[in-house]
Parts: C-alpha cells; sequence; structure tokens
C-alpha cells in the first residue's frame, strides 16, 4: 500500500506509518479482496436473465411523440352538451411504426389528469392487437412525460459541480460512482434475477463497490485502508442486526406492489432476502461517508501534532464523529420520511393510532432499515477512529511498549 501525500492538498509532511502496520493491514485486506473475488467468480450471473413477465400480460410498445395543440370537446360516449369536456391533445408521432403521423388523445379530466401544453414531449403506449370495434386511434394512450434531457441536463451539472470543486479528485469520485453503478446493473441484479442469494450478492457486491471506490476516490494508502475496514466491520455489523431483526419482526418482503410482482413473475427470488440485501447495500452508502471522514480526522490531527499518540489522536476524532452521527442519522430518518410522504399522510387521513400505523409491514420495512442502519453506523464512527490512530499512532498490537503515558510518542519510521 502506497502513501498518498497530496490526500489533504497541503504540502505538510505526512504521518509516518510503521513497516509492521503496513504489514498487518494488508494481512487484513488481502483475504478480503481474495473472497470478494472468488464469490464474484462463484456468483456472477451466467446465461439469459429469465423473462419477469412471465404469466403476466406484456407490457405495451412504448413510442414517443410530441404535443402539437390541445383543445376541449365532449368526452367520448357523452352526449349532453354540458356533460364533462375532454381535453383532446393532437400529437405527432417521433418513433414508432406511425412516426411522423399525427394522433389524438382524449384526456379525461381529473385530479391526476397530467396538464398538457403545446410542446411537451410525451410517452405514449401501442397496444397492437386491439379487440375488434374498438374505436379509432384507441390504440395509443399517455404513458408519461419523457424526460431525458432534463436528466441529462441534472447528471451534467452534478459532475460539473464534483469536478469543479473536487478536480482530479472529483473526477476519480465519479468514476468510482460508475463502478458502483456497474456492480448494480452488471451483477446485483441480474445475479438475483437468476436465483442468486439476494443475501450473498449484496455482501460481495458491496465488497466490490467498498474495495474499488475507497481506493479509487481517495487513493491506495493507509488511510483508505483504515476507511476500507471500519467500513467492514460496521457493514457485517449491519447485515447480522438486520438478519436478526427482519426475522424477529417477521418481515416477509410483500409490503409493496412490486415485491407481489416479483412473487408471481420470478419465485425464485428470496423476498425476504431481498429486504436484507437492499438493507446492506442501502447501509454502504452512508457508512463510508462516515468512515472515510473519522479517517481523515485522525489523519489530520496527526499532521498537525506529529507527537500526540492514540488517546490524543482517539478522543478529539471521536467528538468530530459523534457530531457526524448526530447530523447523519437525523438525515436518514428525514430520507426515509420524505420518500414515505405520502403513505404517512394516508394513514394519518385514515386517523390510525401511531402504534398500529408503525406495526404495519409497509412503516415497520423503513423503521428496521432506519435504525438498523444507525446502529451500524455509530458502529463505524469509534471502530474506524481507533483503527486509524492505531496505525498511524502505534499500539502494543504493532508496536511493544506503544506509546508513552504521556502519548508523547516519537512518530515512527516509514
Amino acid at each position: 500500500m502506497s502513501h498518498s501525500h497530496t490526500a489533504s492538498g497541503d504540502n505538510s509532511p505526512e504521518p509516518a506509518v510503521s513497516l509492521r502496520a503496513r504489514r498487518t493491514l494488508a494481512i487484513a485486506v488481502i483475504p478480503l479482496v481474495l473472497a470478494t473475488v472468488i464469490g464474484l467468480v462463484l456468483l456472477w450471473p451466467r446465461g439469459t436473465t429469465p423473462d419477469l413477465a412471465t404469466g403476466l400480460e406484456l407490457p405495451a410498445d412504448l413510442v414517443d411523440g410530441t404535443i402539437t395543440n390541445t383543445d376541449e370537446a365532449p368526452c367520448p360516449g357523452i352526449v349532453e352538451e354540458d356533460g364533462p369536456q375532454c381535453v383532446v391533445a393532437s400529437v405527432r408521432l417521433t418513433t414508432g411504426s406511425d412516426a411522423g403521423q399525427i394522433i389524438f388523445l382524449d384526456v379525461t379530466p381529473g385530479p391526476a389528469t397530467p396538464a398538457f401544453a403545446p410542446g411537451d414531449k410525451i410517452v405514449l403506449g401501442h397496444v397492437t392487437d386491439l379487440p375488434p370495434g374498438a374505436p379509432e386511434g384507441s390504440e395509443y394512450y399517455f404513458a408519461d412525460f419523457q424526460r431525458d434531457s432534463g436528466l441529462l441536463v441534472l447528471a451534467l451539472l452534478f459532475a460539473g459541480a464534483v469536478v469543479l470543486l473536487g478536480r482530479w479528485r472529483g473526477l476519480r469520485a465519479l468514476a468510482a460512482l460508475a463502478v458502483s453503478l456497474g456492480v448494480l446493473m452488471l451483477f446485483v441484479l441480474p445475479a438475483i434475477l437468476q436465483g442468486r442469494s439476494p443475501v450473498a450478492v449484496a455482501i460481495v457486491g458491496s465488497s466490490v463497490i467498498m474495495i474499488v471506490a475507497l481506493y479509487l476516490s481517495h487513493g491506495t494508502n493507509v488511510r483508505t485502508t483504515t476507511a476500507l475496514l471500519g467500513t467492514l466491520v460496521s457493514l457485517a455489523l449491519t447485515g447480522l442486526l438486520a438478519f436478526i431483526f427482519v426475522g424477529a419482526t417477521e418481515l416477509s418482503g410483500l409490503a409493496s406492489e412490486e415485491a407481489v410482482y416479483l412473487q408471481v413473475s420470478a419465485d425464485s427470488i428470496n423476498l425476504q432476502g431481498l429486504i436484507l440485501a437492499g438493507i446492506i447495500i442501502g447501509s454502504l452508502g452512508v457508512l463510508d461517508d462516515v468512515t472515510v471522514t473519522q479517517a481523515s480526522a485522525v489523519w489530520e490531527l496527526r499532521k498537525a501534532n506529529p507527537a500526540w499518540g492514540f488517546m490524543q489522536l482517539y478522543r478529539p476524532a471521536l467528538r468530530i464523529g459523534r457530531d457526524h452521527i448526530a447530523s447523519t442519522v437525523n438525515t436518514l430518518v428525514l430520507a426515509y420520511a420524505g420518500a414515505s410522504l405520502p403513505l404517512l399522510i394516508l394513514f394519518t387521513q385514515a386517523r390510525r393510532p401511531l402504534v398500529e400505523v408503525a406495526a404495519g409491514e409497509v412503516v415497520a420495512t423503513e423503521i428496521v432499515r432506519t435504525l438498523v442502519g444507525s446502529i451500524g453506523l455509530v458502529a463505524s464512527v469509534p471502530v474506524t477512529t481507533a483503527l486509524t490512530a492505531a496505525a498511524v499512532a502505534g499500539l502494543p498490537v504493532w508496536r511493544r511498549g506503544g506509546p508513552n503515558r504521556s502519548g508523547n510518542a516519537k512518530p515512527l519510521p516509514m
């Protein structure tokens, strides 16, 4: 493991780390990397991914179109002049077998009716096997709006902001993000669809993301290695707690429509295991943030005070971690609450007791996910802080005698 001299962005000398400490960290990391590679080979999806629509009606083909004009007319089947008025949208098809043609959409007014305007780009469903006697033009229906352009602009703004602030490190972070998405799309999802254990796939996939993303973003140095080990220990604790409490609360994984669809179309998928996999992968995204921050805090403290020993580094870094955890846990709860806001409003309108709402599987799943992930986060702070402080300051595990009582240990030789 090389030692980075540009991680902090200044010219102050990096903390000295003993050769024995480096070897100990390498001995801890190498088996993890080998186990990850073996798991990746054994669980890698082979052959074609099964069709999830088996036994279900296949969805209609989707085509793109642009609204050229909107008008109002009596809704189909309504003969009264003062009956409800429907929106009639003229749409020019831009893809599909009828590209270039103009079709008309009748949209019944209602709370969920989208507001159409000329120039809107929409997605249409195309039904190719209409029953005899179906009205002309009914083979097309509104499916969604086209969002490709807006999402692309947002992604470019995000990438530009990351590179502008992070420069080369920002570029490496974007590369790490691409690797993470690639692991999810090329390995995790196809492997689960082919019937592999969701938990095993999540563990291996998380390990790949953890190793590649951390070293790619932060460099192959001692600081990143201690953050990696801290993430691994915390993720193992998170997985263990998830296994215990998903079983203890008897979560079945059937709380959502998507889960019911999966049960019907892909009965080889273990839905309870899917919950566990989701908790493991979801926790990783926050864990590496906390562990890298803690490792960096210890590193910078050691650079500022080269004579400080283990406890003198550990205590102030732990105080930094407490502040970080306090805000991160609140962020997790608010993020899950925001994602479930429509459901929470629905329960509030139904005037159901809070205990009853929390005991329902939909909400209970999010509670287990939040609390288990938060416990893993809390554990990551002392674990990573201790690992990094031990690496840079030296403890009896790596050097006999360690720092003296005053903590003024001499910097260890490279």
